[in-house]
């Protein structure tokens, strides 16, 4: 089972009806004793950074995360859930995050290095690169997801960058590191190569959680 943490800002309907369409069970909820009875968890997100951690400071659940990550059990970020895992952004000011991942998140220039302009928020289709092998990309191939953000990370951890979509920089498009993982399209609403990473998570989940038993 995978717990879809519920703090006020996630994409829940989406993310728990892709779990649906794969029959896997989940629990939506933003109670850590309900939560810890999962396997793993997704930490979707909507809206903006620092919003986003005031809310999960507030409800005791970033202490929660980031206690859990460490354990071991797996995590998937999704959009800003994401973003959340990482140190810091500048979004409306500098916010710290999670600190599970190394990294920032800034916003696209909207101007190339040659002077062009271009859209933000960076949004619909882009394709997949893939940079190293992980168990989200086990029978994925490199195709088109779907993106709608402004902000991006920038890491200096390219161990931890799993793949990259280009919009004028290489935006880290999937991203992990030992339990911890995150796509910053949104995999539930990305036809079927964003289902096949959710299952490639959810048996990572099984498998994860089959060792702790």
């Amino acid at each position: 089972m995978i717990g879809i943490i519920d703090y006020g800002m996630g994409n829940l309907y989406s993310v728990s009806k892709a779990l649906e369409r794969l029959d896997y069970d989940y629990i939506i909820s933003n109670d850590p004793k309900e939560l810890k009875k999962t396997k793993g968890y997704i930490l979707p997100g909507v809206g903006a950074f620092g919003d986003a951690m005031e809310e999960l400071n507030r409800q005791n659940l970033a202490f929660f995360i980031k206690e859990e990550a460490d354990r071991g059990k797996p995590l998937l970020g999704i959009c800003l859930g994401m973003q959340l895992l990482f140190e810091q952004s500048e979004e409306n000011g500098i916010s710290d995050g999670l600190g599970l991942l190394k990294g920032r998140v800034i916003k696209f220039k909207g101007t190339t290095a040659e002077g062009e302009s271009y859209k933000v928020p960076h949004m619909g289709w882009n394709k997949l690169t893939f940079n190293r092998d992980s168990e989200l990309l086990t029978n994925v191939e490199e195709e088109h997801v779907y993106f709608v953000h402004s902000y991006y990370v920038d890491t200096d951890d390219k161990e931890a960058v799993i793949a990259t979509a280009d919009y004028d920089v290489k935006v880290p498009a999937v991203v992990g590191r030992d339990n911890v993982f995150g796509t910053q399209f949104h995999p539930e609403k990305s036809s079927d190569i964003g289902v096949k990473m959710l299952r490639n998570f959810a048996n990572y989940v099984e498998k994860r959680g089959e060792r702790s038993e």
